[in-house]
């Protein structure tokens, strides 16, 4: 389960500290109120347009910076307070995929197994286990060198995944994608969310609005730093009166304004 209440974020602009001034720094506030519930056993979209705050929520969650205020949560282990412990029950992927190219696919994932503190073996073993769920058995023993996105993405996943973690936790991940990849990686988170597949919390954001109608059970839509709205797709309809999903997240995204009314 992955709890996130009311976390804020603010960013110094690059360039604004000037040695020996005292003018002051210029500031933006890039995650103004972010509310998130996602439990077990559900795939919970995180949707917003192009700097709505998405990834740096997301960021905060994976430890890679403090929020100003608020507090994260990962099966109840407060991330600011025991990152690591925090990290152990989580496996992100993140924008930015990172292979390593001159290793094959196996031992990319064997590698991020062994960082998790598992044996060689344990590693293997699991990384073979990803592979049939991934259908990565043509890729599996080549380097990732040459690989097309979808192999990126498919690789990456599987490294994310190979410590078996209760929380997973997606930023955009079918970008750039064809339409089989992104086929195959709804396939299987929808499997991971089952009980088949370990209940696991699955936090998904993206921007893209067949993604969520078709995947997620519960949707969170961010606007200016700040979670303006929740519900299911149906919930999300009837709040707006709207027949169409697209129509709703407009209403609810581009017309929400901001704390102070400043976009």
């Amino acid at each position: 389960m992955i709890q996130i209440d009311q976390v804020s974020k603010r960013f110094e602009l690059p360039g604004t500290a000037k040695p020996f001034r005292r003018a002051p720094k210029q500031l933006v506030q890039a995650v103004r109120s972010v509310n998130l519930h996602a439990p077990n056993g559900r795939i919970t979209g995180l949707l917003g347009p192009n700097g709505a705050g998405k990834t740096t929520t997301l960021r905060m969650l994976g430890a890679l910076f403090q929020p100003d205020s608020g507090s994260i949560s990962v099966d109840g282990i407060t991330v600011a307070q025991q990152p690591r412990a925090a990290l152990a029950r989580m496996g992100i992927l993140g924008d930015a995929h990172g292979l390593y190219p001159r290793l094959t696919a196996r031992e990319n994932v064997v590698y991020f197994g062994r960082l998790q503190g598992m044996a060689h073996d344990a590693a293997n073993d699991r990384a073979e286990e990803l592979s049939r769920l991934l259908d990565m058995a043509s890729i599996l023993d080549r380097r990732a060198e040459g690989f097309s996105q979808g192999e990126r993405m498919k690789t990456a996943l599987a490294r994310a995944l190979v410590h078996d973690p209760a929380n997973i936790v997606l930023d955009e991940p079918t970008n750039g994608l064809d339409v089989l990849a992104t086929r195959a990686l709804r396939d299987a988170l929808r499997y991971l969310r089952s009980p088949e597949g370990g209940n696991k919390c699955i936090v998904f954001s993206t921007h893209i609005m067949p993604e969520v109608q078709q995947l997620c059970e519960h949707v969170v839509i961010m606007a200016h730093g700040s979670s303006v709205a929740e519900g299911t797709v149906d919930e999300l309809l009837a709040q707006t009166g709207k027949a169409n999903f697209e129509d709703a997240f407009v209403q609810l995204a581009f017309e929400a304004q901001p704390a102070g009314g400043q976009p």
